[in-house]
């Protein structure tokens, strides 16, 4: 099973007109080739409009973002080249070209596009409280140990005290930054 702090929200330039198709094919693709641990969510987001054809008012699904379609997924080179194969799909968006991985959209970014369809965006369930002791898994302070001072849920931020050169020094972590300290590191 894959880290699920490695999921990340990804936009592919797809051929207009083609967005459900590649939903569709990429959510098969990742069933019969084994990659749901690895592509989870894909999603083209919609709004619903009001529009009067001859004479009549109808209410029609319109693309936010014609020509694109969002993926969550773990970046490996597997799963970029099944998603980057699939069929009229363009690439990615943000990647530099020359065989370079994308850089995926902020979480503040996938949230507020996730909460106008109606979709929940991931919401990390915490299970840490301050004083607890944690190893922190990511970032500049990886593999240090370090007591919880302070948790901000609506900024999904934990604060912990880390000792570097004799001193306390506060480190600033997303939740998914951090594990539960088990003594055995």
């Amino acid at each position: 099973m894959v880290e699920t702090s490695a999921k990340k929200w990804y936009v592919l330039h797809t051929y207009a007109g083609y967005e459900d198709k590649v939903k569709s094919d990429l959510l098969s693709r990742a069933q019969s080739m084994g990659m749901q641990d690895f592509i989870f969510r894909v999603v083209t987001p919609e709004e619903t409009k009001v529009e009067t054809v001859r004479g009549k008012k109808q209410e029609v699904e319109e693309k936010i973002f014609p020509g694109y379609v969002l993926v969550e997924m773990v970046m490996t080179d597997e799963s970029w080249f099944i998603v980057r194969n699939t069929p009229n799909v363009t690439g990615f968006v943000g990647s530099h070209g020359g065989g370079s991985k994308p850089s995926p959209l902020l979480d503040d970014e996938i949230a507020r596009i996730l909460e106008n369809q109606g979709v929940e965006a991931k919401k990390p369930d915490i299970d840490f409280e301050i004083g607890e002791t944690v190893t922190i898994t990511e970032g500049a302070f990886d593999g240090m140990v370090g007591k919880i001072t302070d948790i901000q849920e609506d900024k999904e931020k934990i604060f912990v005290s880390v000792d570097m050169f004799g001193r306390a020094t506060t480190a600033e972590l997303d939740y998914d930054q951090v594990k539960k300290f088990d003594g055995n590191e």
